[in-house]
């Protein structure tokens, strides 16, 4: 394998290591949100915020932790046929179903990504050009030149109407490490499928 293919495969699997190892601590942040949730509703007045923050952590712990599990190979399967295959059986068909997953998250991560921008008060078409220009904006002029790139925020709907830019975020970053992960995981397939390590 070129050395370029297995850097990449090593960097992109320790940073999602790491980022799953925070990740999954996030569950218990979930837990104490709502172990108030019932607190507050059953001996305060009902906290407007406990819902939504908990399911944004659950789409931070979701979305961030999915790389990890992908490898720890912690995904559902079907085992009925793929059980019994050799190593390198699992390898060619994994090689070739990859690609599968590679294609859903590069769409994904475009919806993800101009969701994000529309949260941030860009409305037009092309929501790379907005992120460039808030980046180009920020690193030039600070916050206060990123602020005149975006427009109206968009909030929640509800009681607590929190931004929804940060979340949106988040989740992008999530399944652009997961399409990272994806790419690895078919550098892996190709080294098996060539009997060699990586």
């Amino acid at each position: 394998m070129p050395r370029w293919m297995r850097t990449y495969v090593r960097v992109i699997t320790a940073v999602n290591y790491r980022v799953g190892r925070f990740a999954m601590y996030l569950i218990f942040v979930l837990m104490g949100i709502l172990l108030w949730s019932s607190i507050s509703k059953t001996f305060f007045n009902p906290s407007l915020w406990t819902l939504e923050m908990a399911q944004f952590t659950m789409v931070a712990y979701y979305l961030l932790g999915g790389p990890y599990s992908m490898q720890l190979g912690g995904h559902v399967r079907m085992d009925l046929l793929y059980g019994s295959w050799s190593d390198k059986t699992k390898a060619w068909v994994d090689a070739f179903t990859i690609f599968t997953l590679i294609f859903y998250l590069g769409v994904l991560l475009y919806g993800g990504i101009s969701s994000a921008a529309y949260s941030m008060g860009y409305f037009g078409s092309e929501p790379i050009v907005f992120w460039r220009d808030l980046l180009v904006a920020y690193v030039t002029g600070g916050s206060d030149a990123a602020s005149e790139v975006t427009g109206y925020m968009e909030r929640s709907p509800t009681a607590w109407r929190p931004y929804l830019w940060p979340i949106k975020v988040i989740a992008s970053l999530g399944i652009f490490m997961m399409l990272l992960q994806a790419i690895a995981v078919f550098f892996i397939d190709i080294a098996k499928i060539r009997g060699e390590e990586i």
